[in-house]
């Protein structure tokens, strides 16, 4: 069942989205690193975006669960066997991969080493990795800010940045993976808000990179 929403859906080009507040600008800085494996430095921030306009759209969550968790869950990522990554984190049977399970439970580790130290407390901590752990690989959303976490994650697959990224880690060309998007990932968005983003985003990423005609 998808989740409704009352309240304004920002469609507009996240590339356009406005300037995020300062208050995570720490937690950016203690995993400056951990940015820098498997595209996390243009998936995260992207992603990060799109789950604050999610928030907008979703005033009842815990803005500052989704934030951070949604910054934090594909940290892991930096701590596994990145030769493994592509050939089996997007090999055919991709979602049931043991480094993906992997690449959650080392998210959740940075996420305890980091926030602590940050002055977060340890139930707000559990908070975020019960969201981390499973993001991937469990097919259950537990809450609503798991919910909007999980459809941060797959927006930015939508947008010009992510269908050239994607397009290369799964092997197809741009119109192909399009169309995944379509037949694969939109069945999977939890609210009626990341639908109507993904949709508008996914239209003018497809004419914008022609996959009608290429």
């Amino acid at each position: 069942m998808t989740l409704q929403t009352q309240h304004p859906v920002d469609t507009s080009p996240i590339a356009i989205a406005a300037d995020s507040a300062s208050d995570l600008d720490g937690l950016w800085r203690a995993v400056e690193v951990e940015m820098q494996t498997r595209g996390n430095n243009i998936h995260i921030p992207i992603s990060f975006a799109f789950a604050e306009r999610l928030c907008d759209s979703y005033p009842e969550a815990d803005s500052l669960v989704v934030r951070v968790a949604i910054l934090l869950h594909d940290t892991g990522w930096a701590r596994v066997d990145e030769t493994k990554i592509i050939s089996e984190g997007f090999g055919k049977d991709w979602r049931r991969a043991q480094i993906r399970f992997e690449h959650e439970i080392k998210g959740c580790e940075i996420a305890r080493e980091v926030l602590p130290g940050l002055g977060f407390d340890a139930e707000f901590i559990a908070r975020v990795t019960d969201i981390i752990d499973g993001h991937d690989t469990r097919a259950e959303s537990y809450s609503i800010e798991d919910s909007l976490v999980r459809d941060a994650d797959r927006l930015w697959r939508f947008t010009p940045a992510g269908i050239a990224l994607a397009s290369s880690w799964f092997g197809q060309v741009p119109s192909a993976y399009c169309q995944r998007l379509r037949t694969d990932i939109i069945p999977e968005l939890i609210t009626s808000a990341a639908l109507e983003m993904a949709l508008t985003e996914l239209e003018r990423a497809e004419a914008l990179l022609r996959t009608s005609l290429i």
